[in-house]
């Protein structure tokens, strides 16, 4: 009988409606966490105690590590949870709505960006991790055939070490997708706040909720498959 009332009245179309929510707020976290941690591992890779040359220069270098490092740090120890409701209901309802143009701002984008800036911190440390791992004389030799920095870390080492994080960072993809499950709190019908909406609905939140769950397991093993093909092929074209 509860079965049949997933299907009565389309009740299964919020589990369908809240699984494409689900998958482009994790696409727009994504975007946003792996483009944040790849300016955060680069700033937080800069030399300090060797900076030397211009005094602006190696005081703006210093900063950005500074900041890299403090970001980090606050992010990585606090709630994702928190951090989005600190995000949506501190400062874009009380601060970022007052301002003209930003009243209106989407609640799937601020998700997105509080997601991705909780992602972003565990990006940038994979990412730096990768970097690192390169060998130095990569760079070295960049450099020696007249590369800049930017184009020698762009097309040399970054690409490397894409291939020595990839097993970490779609690891982080994963949990990415599965912490998504909270943005219900600020009213967003995921996949999860579909389950619950169903619950109510028929007044039974055991399958419902087991459907979501089962989703959502499906979606981290095929993104998990994948991950572990592009790798296996990755070393192949070494």
């Amino acid at each position: 009988m509860i079965f049949l009332a997933l299907i009565k009245d389309d009740a299964y179309q919020y589990l369908w409606r809240g699984l494409r929510t689900s998958l482009l707020l994790t696409l727009l976290a994504a975007v946003v966490g792996v483009v944040l941690g790849l300016l955060l591992a680069i700033a937080k890779l800069q030399d300090v105690d060797s900076l030397t040359g211009n005094r602006f220069v190696v005081g703006l270098r210093r900063l950005l590590a500074g900041f890299a490092n403090g970001y980090i740090s606050v992010v990585r120890g606090t709630p994702a949870v928190v951090q989005l409701l600190v995000l949506y209901f501190v400062i874009y309802s009380q601060v970022l709505k007052k301002i003209p143009g930003f009243g209106s701002i989407p609640d799937m984008v601020i998700a997105g960006i509080a997601f991705g800036i909780n992602s972003g911190a565990y990006v940038a440390e994979i990412i730096r991790a990768g970097i690192m791992a390169v060998d130095r004389g990569q760079t070295e030799a960049g450099r020696s055939l007249g590369l800049s920095a930017g184009t020698t870390m762009a097309f040399i080492v970054i690409p490397q070490a894409v291939k020595n994080v990839l097993p970490a960072l779609g690891n982080e993809f994963i949990v990415l997708l599965k912490e998504t499950s909270v943005a219900g709190y600020i009213g967003i019908a995921d996949l999860t706040k579909g389950a619950q909406t169903i619950g109510g609905n028929i007044y039974n939140f055991t399958v419902p909720l087991l459907c979501a769950a089962y989703v959502y397991f499906l979606m981290t093993t095929v993104l998990s498959t994948g991950i572990g093909v592009l790798e296996r092929r990755l070393h192949k074209s070494d």
